[in-house]
């Protein structure tokens, strides 16, 4: 199960935190990423990390303001997302693999598990 936190509306430049819960996942290389959708449009990939390594990828569109971290004690993973802009706009979706997934680590198809979305607004 993944619960998503932490969105909400912010001016353009501002700053926003968002958080998601992971329970009843034992595996020690998952990957968990954060998505997004808007209207429209294809869910897409901004940022995934893999739990045991801490490895991190980055869209384009992010790199740079967004940051992806974990607390393992806590089985939390976490968005900070700074200098936010209006095609930020989107809402957000945290998102875990299975163990045997394949895929790119931002690739929609590698993610099995999903939250239930976070609207952010950037105006």
């Amino acid at each position: 199960q993944l619960v998503e936190s932490g969105g909400g509306s912010v001016q353009a430049g501002g700053s926003l935190r968002l958080s998601c819960a992971a329970a009843g996942f034992t595996y020690s290389r998952r990957c968990m990423a954060w998505f997004r959708q808007t209207p429209g449009k294809e869910r897409e990939g901004i940022a995934s990390i893999y739990i045991d390594g801490r490895q991190a990828y980055y869209d384009n569109s992010v790199e740079g303001r967004f940051t992806i971290s974990t607390d393992t004690a806590k089985n939390t993973v976490s968005l900070q997302m700074n200098s936010l802009k209006p095609e930020d706009t989107a809402v957000y979706y945290c998102a875990a693999d299975a163990p045997l997934s394949t895929g790119a680590p931002l690739s929609i198809k590698r993610f099995a598990f999903w939250g239930q979305g976070t609207q952010v607004t950037v105006s």
